[in-house]
């Protein structure tokens, strides 16, 4: 959970993991236990000036498929109504985005207060969560945490998600 300066080498794989040339990498921010990229840290402005919000990316095919997979299950819908009656949920989470963005604006401000994944008062994208969750290891960001967590429970642990990644405190698996 330490940002790395990407190789030649790190770029080629990160490439191939979006079937794109990445933009703005700035950093792997997360590599998989079994050694691959798994997410990247973006540039808040492209090369060519465009604003990119998203400090954190994710890019191992394995962690997008499981993001996707939980969005489709209503994962988000169920994280966004718990925000709405669980307090300390909900300042955990509104403690994650402040983070981002203070991260974010460090490195270049882009004169707003949109982070990504829906924070700090919905999930959006558990992709974004994951990736931040990933990039800065548990506690950070609870909702980030929890699909990580739920992701674990299958074949990722140990491969594409850290052995030890702790089991969720408010998920419900």
């Amino acid at each position: 959970m330490s940002d790395e300066i990407p190789t030649p080498e790190d770029l080629e794989a990160v490439a191939a993991q979006l079937g794109r040339a990445p933009r703005g990498v700035l950093a792997i921010a997360y590599r998989t236990p079994d050694g691959k990229p798994g997410v990247v840290k973006t540039a808040p402005k492209l090369p060519d000036g465009t604003p990119f919000p998203t400090l954190y990316y994710l890019t191992d095919p394995r962690l997008t498929a499981e993001a996707s997979r939980q969005e489709s299950a209503g994962v988000m819908r169920d994280m966004t109504e718990r925000l709405d009656t669980d307090p300390v949920l909900a300042e955990g989470y509104r403690r994650a985005h402040e983070s981002y963005l203070a991260e974010r604006n460090a490195i270049t401000s882009l004169d707003t207060d949109f982070t990504g994944g829906g924070m700090p008062d919905r999930v959006k994208c558990l992709h974004v969560l994951m990736a931040h969750s990933l990039a800065k290891g548990p506690g950070v960001n609870p909702l980030g945490d929890e699909s990580v967590a739920l992701a674990a429970h299958g074949k990722l642990r140990g491969t594409a998600i850290p052995a030890d990644w702790p089991e969720p405190t408010t998920a419900q698996s």
